[in-house]
């Protein structure tokens, strides 16, 4: 007996019934993942027209930007704005917040923050990159007035959704709205995603590291010290350059990423608002932590920019846990 198909759109409905919710979420997860489709068909086909290589410019966060990444962020946009669900977005490859126009009548009722697409520099040479994505509501007293830079800076224990995309030899969309992880697969003969992993768990520890080695010696010692032991104890060293696809191999392998601060940039390197804590959620909703490295839970952060900085440690619980007494050990 053949098993019964359930995509993205039907899984997202059930559980909207199973949890009393409006469909007004479920509208914007439909928005992203009608979005992820058109980018990954871009992606797939990024070889044989002209978007591969660099635009010429730099996004808010001083990174080059490539083409693709600018083809992406029109897209979420754009997918976004059709719900009129959601008032405003914070992207990495944007200096300011967008303000997305009212459709119709609509009151929005959410905020999205998203790096489009994380690891483009990957896309050159055909190695996996990925799409991250937040969503949180708008504050109560400012559904009325204009969307600022302030309501986009809530913690990470106020995400009531994030995931991401992976684009590699099969694409993937796993996200979590505070109930367990799930993740889905796009069947390109239907052009749906459809449910591969139910209630992802990730394992408590494993034999993976993934860390930029080449920066060993811009590394506190304490960071030093650790990765000394990883590889005293033989693990397995892996580092793509995605967060997206680093992180995703630890959810199902076990392991620990690691993006420490070094001497050129003291507070870390990855963003806190549309990197790290909508990873941070889907990690510790699999049964996984996220700190960084001043010990601090990055779901606990409260952001002061929209594109602050952070270092981060994320994986297999046990893991992060030996981590922490490195930290708490050689730290001066």
């Amino acid at each position: 007996m053949d098993q019964k198909i359930v995509t993205l759109d039907e899984f997202i409905l059930h559980r909207e019934k199973l949890e009393d919710a409006t469909g007004r979420l479920t509208a914007v997860l439909r928005d992203i993942g009608i979005a992820s489709k058109i980018v990954n068909r871009e992606v797939n086909k990024a070889g044989l027209v002209n978007i591969l290589g660099t635009e010429g410019s730099s996004n808010s966060s001083g990174d080059t930007v490539q083409k693709l990444d600018i083809f992406a962020n029109e897209r979420m946009i754009h997918c976004l704005s059709n719900s009129g669900e959601v008032a405003g977005i914070v992207s990495e490859e944007d200096e300011k917040i967008i303000i997305l126009p009212k459709v119709k009548s609509k009151k929005p009722e959410y905020l999205v923050v998203m790096d489009p697409l994380d690891g483009s520099s990957n896309i050159d040479v055909n190695v996996s990159v990925g799409t991250i994505f937040g969503i949180y509501k708008i504050k109560s007293k400012a559904k009325s007035e204009e969307i600022t830079d302030k309501d986009f800076l809530q913690k990470g224990t106020d995400l009531i959704a994030s995931g991401y995309v992976l684009y590699g030899t099969s694409t993937m969309l796993v996200y979590t709205t505070g109930n367990g992880v799930h993740g889905f697969t796009l069947d390109p003969s239907i052009g749906e995603f459809c449910l591969s992993h139910p209630d992802i768990k990730i394992p408590t520890s494993g034999n993976y590291y993934s860390v930029n080695q080449g920066y060993y010696l811009k590394f506190d010692v304490e960071m030093r010290r650790y990765i000394d032991q990883c590889s005293d104890l033989n693990y397995r060293l892996r580092y793509i350059g995605s967060m997206v696809s680093d992180v995703h191999r630890m959810l199902f392998h076990g392991g620990i990423f690691l993006y420490p601060n070094t001497r050129k940039y003291p507070q870390g390197k990855l963003r806190l608002l549309y990197e790290c804590k909508p990873m941070a959620m889907v990690v510790e909703q699999a049964g996984g932590k996220a700190i960084n490295c001043k010990l601090e839970r990055i779901m606990d952060k409260e952001p002061i920019d929209i594109h602050e900085r952070t270092s981060i440690v994320i994986g297999s619980p046990d893991m992060v846990e030996e981590m922490m007494e490195f930290i708490k050990k050689y730290s001066s």
